[in-house]
């Protein structure tokens, strides 16, 4: 059995009763976030929960501090015996139950809360970042909020599964010839030797992944640069990679078919590697 969290409660997965009246359900009235845990150990957790309370307040839901939701993660991860080896932990907020109206119920309901934790495939993972990965780009069709990590991600399905029909891995949105963020992670390129990454705005999402590569840059001198990554300089880029969560530090080798660079993982990208897991082990290592 799968031991989940509902409501305030922790049961099984098939005890978990969600109502048909519930905004999440009807409108994607919620938000959501996924935690990467290594050993047990859970990685900038409360970066996560400052971005789902970030999300809260611009959603104006009635609950904005989700400061027990890191050991609500812990408790999930010992349930299902997930203390040892790479997993996730999810957890979903929605507005709650209330008769279907578009406007904010009259009456606040109390938000729905439901997270689980799952193993983690981390040996495919690692392949994956070490060969590299196709991508594609698709038109950016998503709402101009995309800083709030909301369960509406119709957009996101559709470009991902435009990639899965190319036999790639990532979708990059492009809005205005720049491009911004992958579908499930944000985008850094490398040009003319500087690392360039979208900066924060409301078209896209503020990463972990993205913050702890930042501050890896600021430590090690490595020059970077907020600005865009225009459609018409592909050909002239170093290097491209996604980053997140699952993704990590994900080298893009291919873009529409087309090779970046030699069409191997380059230097900084394997450098930006190498101290993510440097971080990663220092976490396990003061836990």
């Amino acid at each position: 059995m799968k031991t989940v969290y509902f409501n305030g409660s922790f049961m099984d997965k098939e005890a978990v009763s969600i109502s048909p009246d519930d905004r999440g359900f009807l409108f994607a009235d919620g938000l959501y976030e996924v935690i990467r845990s290594y050993q047990g150990v859970l990685f900038r957790p409360k970066d996560h929960i400052a971005r789902l309370s970030h999300g809260a307040r611009h959603l104006k839901l009635s609950r904005t501090d989700f400061s027990e939701f890191v050991q609500i993660a812990q408790v999930l991860l010992e349930k299902n015996g997930l203390l040892s080896g790479d997993a996730t932990v999810y957890f979903q907020v929605t507005r709650g139950e209330a008769t279907r109206s578009h406007a904010f119920p009259l009456n606040t309901p109390e938000p729905t809360v439901y997270a689980f934790a799952s193993k983690f495939d981390a040996l495919n993972g690692e392949k994956i970042k070490a060969q590299g990965i196709n991508a594609i780009t698709v038109a950016d069709q998503r709402w101009a909020r995309c800083d709030m990590k909301t369960t509406a991600l119709t957009a996101n399905v559709l470009a991902n599964q435009a990639a899965v029909e190319q036999n790639a891995k990532e979708a990059i949105f492009i809005r205005d010839g720049v491009l911004l963020e992958g579908t499930h992670s944000n985008f850094m390129a490398v040009m003319d030797n500087v690392l360039v990454t979208a900066p924060l705005s409301n078209y896209i999402l503020g990463g972990i992944t993205r913050k702890v590569i930042v501050e890896f840059c600021e430590r090690e001198n490595i020059p970077l640069e907020f600005g865009p990554i225009f459609e018409k300089d592909v050909p002239s880029v170093q290097e491209m990679m996604v980053v997140g969560t699952t993704l990590e530090i994900t080298p893009i080798v291919k873009l529409n078919h087309s090779p970046i660079g030699d069409g191997r993982p380059g230097r900084i990208t394997k450098k930006l590697q190498a101290l993510l897991k440097g971080e990663i082990e220092r976490c396990q290592t003061n836990a």
